[in-house]
């Protein structure tokens, strides 16, 4: 074992010296909404957008790193594009918002997620497209869950005559990364006032075991809602990390009743194969296409140079008609350095026969880099045209 780390840290060294002295620098492949160069130490992250009727597009990030306060109060700013995201402006900063996805209901714009890094569940509401925002300060108004959370810029969906969004339970005596998360699900009628604690019913909380995928499980996390169209079934589809980092990336399905008071999980079909599964994906289904799709960080289990949940420079469009076997599209955006390039945590939505993204964005500046691949200094805008066309 020590040997074999001795090795992964020299091909680590070995990485590094390349990116630092050989490395072309590539264009910046997007259009920039937010930039923050890494000597400011406040990292760029959860990229989250959504549409409105009116064709304005809404994203929102939040801000972690060493000079942020993300333990305490976290803070996520809101952009809107009025030009199909050719420029950018900013019109709120939240305080007290995470890790939190933007969406679209009743006209209405909402932020779904946490007040911090491990924090109170909370949600936001925005009449005039993004530019102010209510406060949640109690559990009428925005407060729906105290304790410990965690979530990512994953669906919300809308099934069944309800809300769906995942959350991870983040209270667990081991408080390492990974092992502390458990999985559970939230959900409320459409109808509801979503701003109202009383409307949103939480599943059971699904504790993780060490011992699954042969000792090597370190932690799930990060899970989308699906509906399963061929086995009628809703799903919570999770990020899979695992202890040594190598291998075959795989994502983990847990079944969702259709209540939304039980979630369940085989450990013997639970876990399947999935393209890019050891970072953040987003999953949505397409009506046009009868596919799902995702935009992940695929890796080759050969040629990996630090573990795989770590190499994020190579975003690949995949599809899939089942939720089981998955197609990798085509390369969507790529960069050969592993060290200091990350194109990662990609939120999207369908428009017409365009994707439109937002990904948290490690890259060149005038700098020099990000501070690693994971510490990004950008959020982009990205449009990939005709998505569903073979290449």
């Amino acid at each position: 074992m020590r040997v074999r780390n001795l090795i992964i840290g020299l091909l680590a060294v070995a990485a590094v010296a390349v990116s630092a002295s050989a490395q072309e620098i590539l264009p910046l492949p997007g259009t920039v909404v937010n930039h923050s160069p890494a000597s400011k130490g406040k990292y760029l992250g959860s990229p989250s957008i959504c549409i409105l009727p009116n064709g304005r597009y809404v994203v929102s990030h939040d801000y972690f790193g060493p000079k942020t306060k993300e333990f305490e109060t976290a803070i996520t700013d809101i952009f809107v594009s009025d030009d199909k995201g050719a420029s950018w402006q900013k019109t709120a900063s939240l305080r007290g918002q995470f890790w939190s996805t933007i969406f679209c209901h009743k006209g209405d714009v909402y932020i779904f997620g946490t007040c911090r890094h491990h924090g109170n569940i909370v949600i936001r509401k925005s009449s005039d497209g993004g530019e102010s925002w209510s406060n949640p300060y109690d559990a009428e108004h925005g407060l729906i869950v105290e304790g410990e959370y965690h979530t990512a810029p994953t669906p919300v969906l809308v099934h069944n005559g309800r809300i769906w969004k995942a959350f991870e339970y983040a209270t667990h005596k081991v408080r390492k990364w990974g092992r502390r998360y458990s999985a559970m699900v939230i959900s409320a009628p459409v109808n509801a006032d979503l701003l109202d604690a009383k409307s949103w019913r939480c599943s059971n909380i699904l504790y993780s075991d060490p011992s699954w995928l042969g000792g090597e499980f370190r932690g799930w996390l990060e899970g989308n809602v699906v509906y399963d169209y061929k086995n009628k079934q809703l799903l919570n589809i999770l990020r899979v990390g695992t202890v040594k980092g190598v291998g075959v990336e795989q994502c983990a399905r847990v079944a969702v009743s259709p209540n939304g008071k039980n979630i369940s999980f085989d450990t013997k079909t639970g876990f399947m194969p999935f393209p890019g599964g050891a970072k953040k994906f987003t999953i949505r289904y397409d009506e046009r296409t009868k596919r799902y799709w995702t935009l992940a960080n695929t890796t080759d289990p050969d040629k990996l140079v630090i573990k795989n949940d770590k190499t994020r420079n190579v975003l690949t469009l995949c599809s899939s008609e089942d939720l089981v076997s998955w197609k990798q599209e085509r390369v969507v955006v790529s960069h050969p350095d592993v060290m200091y390039h990350g194109v990662q945590y990609v939120d999207w939505q369908f428009e017409g026969e365009d994707i439109v993204a937002v990904i948290r964005t490690a890259w060149d500046d005038e700098e020099g880099h990000a501070h690693n691949q994971h510490d990004s200094n950008y959020i982009i805008f990205h449009r990939v045209e005709k998505f569903a066309e073979r290449r």
